[in-house]
């Protein structure tokens, strides 16, 4: 389950008006499938997306949420399977971890906030960062409480000024991820500080054959994918159509159709020499922070040498021959080691913790 398929089933029960829970990992001790900060969405009927344990515990959590749902209260549950605990849950996980939750419901009275403010920060361009109160002093800032900063500043705050102010000094960019303990007023507030990433946009230059796998594989894990090419008939290739958006574009001109910069990542793989360098060249001067080049290394220099200036200002960016060096020799495995080496640029790319939002 994608975070994108989780915000769209969150667009679907809002629209419906379904009552819904937020279910937030606030913290972690040993082995867990997820981390503080992930999230996921359980509807009024005990639908859910996203998972926090991998099927394990989602069913306990779905009682949990329609309890919250029912009564309106925030509730913070412990699930301890660290060794002999598993055998005391019967599960058999074998993850043995600790994961402590944060369960908030959302509903139309209030907007369904924080997660309305949350999701729009995932569709932005460079996502946000957030803090959500999980446990307090004062009733007058309960758990589940949340501020939340995105590009443009502040989108989204319940608490008072004094608090906000608070947390804001406390989850300054470049204090870690994780529980802070923050003090406002003489309130005394513990507060998970964690990102909320973009959902990847990823461009794909280049509509033939071996582009449909690499679409359909980035669609499967959530990522927004555009693909452009100069050849009308290759746009409308079955299975292209996973992708958002086709453009029918010569190289180096789909500045008239779309900013480069707008993506995450690009991929060029026309497998014609004169249009890798033209979408190379417009890369360079306005694209993403990742740009993947199919082909050898030989034929990868070659153009970084034709390019000139333009070659040294996109070296840093370019990742060719694209993917991970996993044996691929077909265009799902390279589709498969393209989309890893991209999921692990993405892993390790500076977020909105590191730096001003």
């Amino acid at each position: 389950m994608s975070l994108l398929s989780t915000i769209s089933a969150f667009d679907e029960w809002r629209w419906a008006g379904r009552r819904l829970a937020l279910i937030t990992v606030v913290d972690t001790e040993g082995s867990t499938y997820t981390k503080p900060g992930h999230r996921m969405l359980v509807a009024d009927n005990g639908d859910y997306h996203g998972l926090v344990s991998g099927g394990c515990l989602e069913g306990d959590l779905a009682v949990h949420a329609s309890e919250v749902i029912a009564g309106g209260d925030p509730k913070l549950l412990t699930y301890d399977l660290r060794d002999e605990a598993d055998e005391i849950w019967g599960l058999g996980i074998g993850c043995n971890g600790l994961l402590r939750l944060l369960v908030q419901r959302l509903d139309a009275e209030h907007h369904y906030q924080p997660y309305l403010d949350i999701a729009a920060c995932h569709r932005s361009f460079a996502g946000g960062r957030l803090g959500i109160v999980t446990e307090s002093s004062t009733p007058a800032i309960p758990p589940g409480a949340t501020w939340l900063q995105a590009a443009a500043g502040i989108s989204h705050s319940d608490m008072d000024a004094v608090a906000a102010e608070a947390v804001g000094q406390a989850l300054a960019p470049g204090s870690r991820p994780g529980l802070h303990a923050v003090s406002a007023a003489g309130k005394t507030l513990q507060v998970l500080h964690a990102a909320v990433a973009p959902v990847p946009r990823l461009l794909v230059i280049g509509a033939g054959p071996d582009a449909v796998p690499l679409v359909r594989l980035a669609a499967e894990l959530g990522w927004r994918v555009t693909v452009t090419d100069h050849r009308p008939a290759y746009l409308q290739a079955p299975g292209l159509e996973a992708a958002d958006a086709r453009i029918e574009a010569r190289a180096g001109s789909l500045g008239a159709h779309r900013n480069p910069a707008e993506f995450h990542a690009a991929v060029v793989m026309t497998h014609h020499l004169d249009s890798d360098r033209e979408h190379l060249r417009e890369l360079a001067g306005n694209g993403p922070a990742y740009v993947g080049l199919l082909g050898p290394r030989a034929r990868r220099d070659r153009l970084v040498r034709e390019l000139a200036a333009d070659g040294l200002a996109l070296e840093p960016r370019l990742h060719g021959p694209v993917g991970l060096d996993i044996g691929a020799d077909a265009p799902e495995t390279i589709a498969l080691a393209v989309t890893a080496e991209i999921q692990a640029h993405f892993a390790r790319a500076p977020g909105p913790l590191d730096s001003p939002a």
